[in-house]
């Protein structure tokens, strides 16, 4: 069961690893977040944040589910550019996501997020904790 959560969780990031990249242009606009996660081969994060979109900032609340080779819990504060926003609405929706993040008291996450409306997420920063995960996640953004 171990080596074959691996593998799965392996292929997956290697998948998104392809997957084409924000274009090269400036981001329409930044993004924190705060975030805790805890698993244990499936786990669950909540979190709340802020979107910075054309001079205003926009509060966003965080949820979200994982599968793959996860074991711990951390709490991070991400931040990231936001490609391809029209509106700050184009935030919303649920994003799919491979991950690879490692914390023992401190650590760092990095990784990029998409949504259906082709809004593109890189998030980076650090995380503290006891945790280790290579996984697939599904995360929901939402203005509040």
């Amino acid at each position: 069961m171990f080596v074959r959560s691996f593998l799965f969780a392996t292929a997956l990031v290697a998948i998104a690893a392809m997957a084409p990249a924000a274009q090269a242009q400036a981001p329409s606009g930044t993004i924190q977040l705060h975030l805790v996660k805890g698993s244990y081969f499936v786990g669950g994060m909540g979190g709340h944040g802020t979107l910075h979109f054309n001079g205003r900032s926009y509060p966003v609340s965080v949820g979200g589910v994982s599968i793959g080779l996860s074991i711990g819990g951390a709490v991070g504060d991400l931040a990231g550019e936001v490609y391809n926003l029209a509106s700050p609405y184009d935030i919303e929706g649920v994003y799919g996501a491979a991950t690879a993040s490692w914390a023992v008291a401190h650590g760092q996450e990095g990784t990029s997020i998409h949504n259906a409306r082709g809004v593109v997420i890189h998030l980076h920063g650090p995380q503290v904790g006891l945790e280790f995960s290579l996984d697939v996640s599904g995360i929901v953004l939402h203005l509040r």
